[in-house]
Order: C-alpha cells, then sequence, then structure tokens
C-alpha cells in the first residue's frame, strides 16, 4: 500500500491527528480506503459487507442511512462505501461517507478515492440519518464517474476519474475501518448501518449472485463488524469491537 512513512509512536499519533484535521475539499494525506486486507474468503482485518468477484464489473451502487457514530473518548474511524476493484486486487474505485470520533466529537462527511490515490474529502454537508446513495460506474476503458447524493441535504457530488490499470475484477458494498501508515486504524462505534437497493452490473444482490461474498470484519479472534443477510439487495453491518 503506498502512503507516507513516518516512524516511532509519535508517527501513530501524529498520522491520526492529521487525518482529523485535514479541510473538507482536500485529500486525507495519512488516512486510506484501503484495498481489502483479507484473511480468508469470509473475514478481513478492514471490511465488512458484500463483494462479488469473477468480473469484469462496470456498475455499483447502494443507498444507505448514515450512522451515528457513538465516541468515547478515543479517536477512531469508520467508513461506508460502494466501489469496484480492491478484493482481488490493487486499486479501488470508490465514494462514500465517514463517521469517525476525534476523542469525543463526532465528525461526519463525505468523499472520494480512487486509491491508491489519496482520498478527498467533499465540502458538503453530512448528519446522521442522512439517506446516502452511491454509484461508481465505468466503460471499461478506464473512465469513471463516482456519484454521491445525500438526499436528505439536497446534494449530489459527481467526479469522473481515469484509471487505465483498473482490472474491474470486484464490486462492493462496504463498512470499513479505514487505515494508515501503521495500518488498520481502531473502528468508530458506529451501531449499525442499513444498506439497501445494491447492485453490481445492474443487478439485485442476493444471497444467490454469483460469487458473492459476505465478509467479516475480524482481527486474530476478535470480531470488530459483520454483516447480515442479503435479500433484493438490502443488509445491514453491525459493530462489535473497535
Amino acid at each position: 500500500m503506498r502512503r507516507r512513512y513516518l516512524c516511532g509512536a509519535f508517527a501513530g499519533v501524529l498520522a491520526i491527528a492529521t487525518a482529523l484535521s485535514a479541510t473538507a475539499g482536500g485529500a486525507t494525506p495519512s488516512m486510506r480506503h484501503a484495498r481489502n486486507h483479507r484473511i480468508s474468503n469470509s473475514t478481513s482485518t478492514n471490511w465488512s459487507g458484500y463483494a462479488v468477484t469473477g468480473g469484469p464489473f462496470t456498475q455499483v451502487s447502494a443507498s444507505w442511512t448514515q450512522p451515528t457514530a457513538t465516541c468515547n473518548g478515543a479517536t477512531a474511524y469508520s467508513s461506508f462505501w460502494v466501489g469496484l476493484d480492491g478484493d482481488t486486487s490493487s486499486t479501488v474505485e470508490q465514494t462514500g461517507t465517514d463517521a469517525d470520533c476525534s476523542g469525543s466529537t463526532p465528525q461526519y462527511y463525505a468523499w472520494y478515492e480512487m486509491y491508491p490515490k489519496f482520498p478527498t474529502n467533499l465540502n458538503k454537508p453530512v448528519s446522521p440519518g442522512d439517506h446516502m446513495s452511491a454509484s461508481v460506474t465505468t466503460d471499461g476503458r478506464g473512465n469513471f464517474t463516482l456519484t454521491i447524493s445525500d438526499s436528505t441535504q439536497g446534494w449530489t457530488n459527481v467526479k469522473n476519474a481515469k484509471l487505465r490499470s483498473a482490472k474491474l475484477s470486484s464490486a462492493e458494498v462496504i463498512a470499513e475501518a479505514p487505515s494508515s501508515s501503521g495500518g488498520v486504524l481502531p473502528l468508530a462505534n458506529f451501531g449499525t448501518v442499513s444498506f439497501s437497493g445494491a447492485t453490481a452490473n445492474g443487478s439485485l444482490l442476493t444471497s444467490s449472485t454469483p460469487n458473492i461474498d459476505p465478509i467479516t470484519m475480524q482481527s486474530g479472534s476478535t470480531v470488530k463488524a459483520q454483516p447480515s443477510s442479503i435479500s433484493s439487495g438490502n443488509f445491514s453491518v453491525t459493530w462489535k469491537h473497535s
């Protein structure tokens, strides 16, 4: 993973502080929405939700209700997004929202990222309970359109981007613990996030979708977030542990 590296314990503290203090509309240099750090076919250290593999995938979309971050004084992060690639490839084309904790203060914002490039945070309002919708589409020749909307706040952001090296090998709808140069960051307590209308290549995701994988976020023996079953593109992910 291509990140800016620092040294020692101070580096980890500085990376977290820098990520939380980044201004909307600019890149966050030390926090990434990374590709899947897979343990097995159904567990990951940083993702929870559903992915489909096998490709090629040219479209993914879903809606969700922006969760509330319950902050207890610790710095922690949680991200919710749709994307192409990243489950069996080294790039991810994605857009979504965060519910983070800066100590006891929750922070909410939207973003897009063409990983391994750094993310760009949007200068748009996001609040708990907002109805979010997002999609990523491509013409299959390296041209991408990343769209995210907040119908509660009344805004839509459309980003056109290029990435010729994209493999289009997977599509996913994910709750994530973001990463920094030191590895996976603590997962903020987001309660439960409910996704609806999840599609890949225009078809609703179901338990019988070919090559669909329910992913549990797990570190060692500790389950951090877990998806429900999926039906007609609808499922939820529940926080378990930071």
